[in-house]
């Protein structure tokens, strides 16, 4: 039949499979417009059968619009070639749900029926859509990233407060505001990219960010005093290190002396000078004796390297007699409020001894009490000083027996005053407590109380 006969003749179901398979449905429509019949691609199942479309008028399967697009197509076709004439339709079924597809059109027979094999749109469709979603997003995300830098931008130009942005990678300085930039000297322009160490005096660029690094993660540190190189002016520097994008960053906020000291009374201004430049040492610690701030004369006195290296740790470290002499300090300390004088020796961290003298204040009027300590060296004077509470009587007596006594008698005589003169010593320390006294001493309490008896100091307690 097909081509004058020349061609052979494909059966009926044959042909039905290579219409299904080309194309993923596929309708054949009589002139009437009315479905006769529907072959859906095998492996296209997303349509299901359809099988009750057969019979159905194309209006009951089309959307209004596909219907009239549809009906001018068809209209079109006289004198087109064989697939020349596409449309995008619009399907719809009772459920009111409705998915595109791509058909082209075909005449065949005499009666005019129309051939439509349809391409399912709703893949590319998914992907367009997915591709608008992604482009809406990137367009809201870009309109929030300028609205964030417009933000930033405008917060850095008309704050009063001289801020620095430097990389802790590189040491350069990364953005500066007008405020900052007219204490230092310069313009922004020329500000941003410059080492931040160049721009105070006597700043080297390494030793520079690592104190700034050090003073930023510590809890509570100081400002740190500077002098601007262009500028020669006097300005405070307080650091903090945040992290961007994987990049370690340093903001600096700067002030000048000027503001500083009115931003700061007088009183305050001195106590952290004394802190900081005090030739006595001074530690904060909690109602455990645990170190929470010492300054640079302690870490002096203890051979540390660094605050980092004290914070955290017990005082019983420091306290050559340990346990006993914190015991001694937080006992009394507690009772009274203070403590003047308390001799002890330091241990430093390289097992080194060093003779000290401790005050000891409470100050317990807050949710977490603080004990604070001045410790004071006691190294040169060690020699001179007298043991507290007493007298000369029994240096005295130890000094007559010279020329009346041989050496072994005086040396013995010696022995047994400064016995007494170190147990009167332990129990004024530990205000009359026999159990600190002996463990002050390295004695034991059976010891500690033979001896009471050897040199009358029971009668002299009451006892």
């Amino acid at each position: 039949m097909l081509n004058g006969g020349k061609l052979p003749l494909i059966a009926p179901d044959l042909l039905s499979e290579i219409l299904a398979t080309a194309s993923d449905i596929a309708l054949l429509v009589s002139p009437s417009r009315r479905i006769i019949s529907v072959l859906v691609n095998p492996h296209h199942r997303s349509f299901g059968q359809l099988t009750d479309w057969e019979g159905a008028h194309l209006k009951d399967v089309l959307t209004e619009e596909s219907l009239r697009k549809v009906e001018m197509r068809i209209s079109g076709m006289h004198g087109a070639r064989h697939g020349d004439v596409a449309v995008e339709l619009n399907h719809a079924d009772q459920s009111n749900w409705e998915f595109p597809v791509r058909y082209s059109l075909h005449r065949i027979g005499a009666d005019d029926s129309i051939l439509m094999l349809g391409r399912d749109l709703r893949p590319i469709a998914e992907v367009q859509q997915q591709l608008v979603q992604a482009q809406l997003a990137l367009e809201r995300d870009y309109e929030t990233q300028r609205e964030m830098d417009t933000r930033y931008r405008v917060l850095m130009e008309v704050s009063r407060d001289a801020v620095i942005m430097v990389s802790m990678s590189t040491g350069r300085i990364t953005d500066i505001n007008p405020a900052a930039a007219q204490i230092l000297g310069g313009m922004r322009a020329d500000l941003v990219g410059t080492a931040v160490a160049a721009e105070f005096e006597g700043r080297r660029r390494g030793e520079f960010l690592e104190s700034l690094a050090n003073m930023a993660v510590a809890e509570s540190s100081a400002p740190i005093e500077l002098t601007a190189r262009r500028s020669q002016r006097r300005v405070f520097l307080t650091p903090t290190v945040f992290r961007a994008a994987g990049e370690r960053i340093l903001l600096c906020q700067l002030d000048t002396s000027e503001r500083g000291q009115a931003g700061n009374d007088e009183l305050g201004e001195n106590l952290s000078r004394l802190y900081h430049e005090g030739v006595d040492g001074i530690v904060f610690a909690d109602g455990e004796g645990n170190i929470r701030a010492a300054n640079e004369a302690f870490l002096n006195l203890t051979d540390t390297a660094n605050m980092a290296a004290v914070r955290g740790r017990s005082l019983t470290d420091f306290l050559a007699r340990g346990a006993v002499d914190l015991r001694v300090l937080l006992d009394n300390v507690k009772r009274t409020g203070q403590l003047r004088l308390y001799a002890t020796r330091l241990t430093t961290d390289f097992m080194g001894q060093i003779a000290v003298e401790i005050s000891a204040t409470w100050l317990n009027d807050r949710p977490n009490p603080v004990l604070v300590l001045v410790v004071r060296d006691a190294s040169r004077a060690e020699t001179l000083r007298r043991p507290i509470g007493q007298s000369d009587d029994g240096v005295r007596n130890v000094m007559e027996l010279v020329g009346s006594s041989t050496l072994k008698d005086i040396v013995a005589e010696t022995t047994d005053v400064i016995e007494k003169m170190c147990i009167e010593t332990a129990l004024e320390l530990t205000r009359n407590n026999r159990v600190a006294a002996a463990e002050m001493l390295s004695l034991s309490r059976q010891s500690l109380y033979v001896k009471l008896r050897k040199y009358g100091l029971l009668n002299k307690d009451g006892e």
